[in-house]
């Protein structure tokens, strides 16, 4: 239900192209060039060097356009606006929100992990399972240096341009707003996914870095999809806002190196495949 909180931090994909063994694209139309990367936002040391094709559409690009400002996201005054949707503000807590199995389920996990659970409380599910899956990917090593992080500082030690797709307080809405409708059901499947963070983890890196695009949508798109509102809300509306964006600045002179979750490139509501329908020749890189 929930794996697009890895939005935030790793990728999702799907593919009509099982052998895709890249996860960057070229996209052409008359002289129009620009690339397309799907990143993951949170690696190990060990995952790095990343595949050669990124290092490759990045020498060859003028800009590079991120989801959001990265500058901005990582700020203290960023920090302070997402604490502050982070928090439920009309006096509740938490364990009114939840069935007492999933509360205590919550503690017992908080428990396990030497968390208290009382600290927890005030915060709304969307924020506390972002919380509760850093945790765990803390604990295989993985850090915040992932591809989007990684071109970012490498873009600004070479002095080239980076945008953003979006805005930091739409991001921020976006991950303050998620499980709203299901707090309870949220928070189950969270509690589910955190249990298994380890194998999950390892095998969409290893996917990811393959190409292997069918064990990619097994991990991730299939169960995704079982929650419309949240899938439409997080992936296919944001993509439909991107779109324009993209093809404008397609029409420029410049070579642009797009970087996103990968889930939001490809898959039947994807940008790849919309850029197709839109006369586009897309292939990997």
């Amino acid at each position: 239900m929930k794996r697009i909180v890895l939005e935030i931090f790793l990728a999702i994909l799907l593919c009509s192209t099982a052998s895709a063994q890249t996860s960057v694209w070229k996209i052409e139309k008359g002289p129009t060039v620009f690339f397309l990367g799907g990143t993951c936002h949170l690696l190990r040391p060990s995952d790095f060097p990343l595949p050669p094709e990124f290092d490759r559409a990045y020498r060859a690009s003028d800009l590079l356009v991120f989801e959001t400002d990265l500058r901005q996201l990582n700020s203290p005054e960023t920090q302070r606006k997402l604490m502050s949707k982070a928090l439920y503000t009309d006096g509740s807590t938490l364990d009114q929100h939840l069935s007492p199995r999933t509360y205590e389920r919550l503690k017992r996990y908080c428990g396990d992990n030497g968390i208290p659970v009382e600290l927890l409380r005030k915060f709304k599910p969307s924020i506390l399972a972002v919380m509760m899956e850093a945790a765990e990917l803390a604990k295989l090593n993985a850090t915040s240096e992932g591809v989007d992080l990684h071109f970012y500082r490498q873009a600004k030690r070479d002095g080239k341009a980076v945008k953003g797709l979006e805005t930091v307080d739409e991001q921020i809405a976006f991950l303050a707003d998620m499980g709203r409708e299901d707090e309870d059901g949220f928070v189950r499947h969270a509690l589910q996914e955190v249990a298994s963070m380890g194998p999950f983890y390892e095998s969409l890196v290893a996917a990811w870095k393959q190409g292997d695009t069918e064990r990619l949508h097994e991990l991730l798109i299939a169960d995704f999809q079982k929650t419309p509102e949240l899938y439409k809300s997080l992936l296919t509306d944001r993509n439909e806002n991107w779109l324009p964006k993209i093809d404008a600045y397609g029409q420029t002179p410049q070579k642009e190196f797009f970087l996103v979750g990968i889930g939001h490139l490809v898959g039947p509501d994807g940008i790849l495949a919309s850029l197709r329908r839109k006369g586009y020749k897309v292939e990997t890189f």
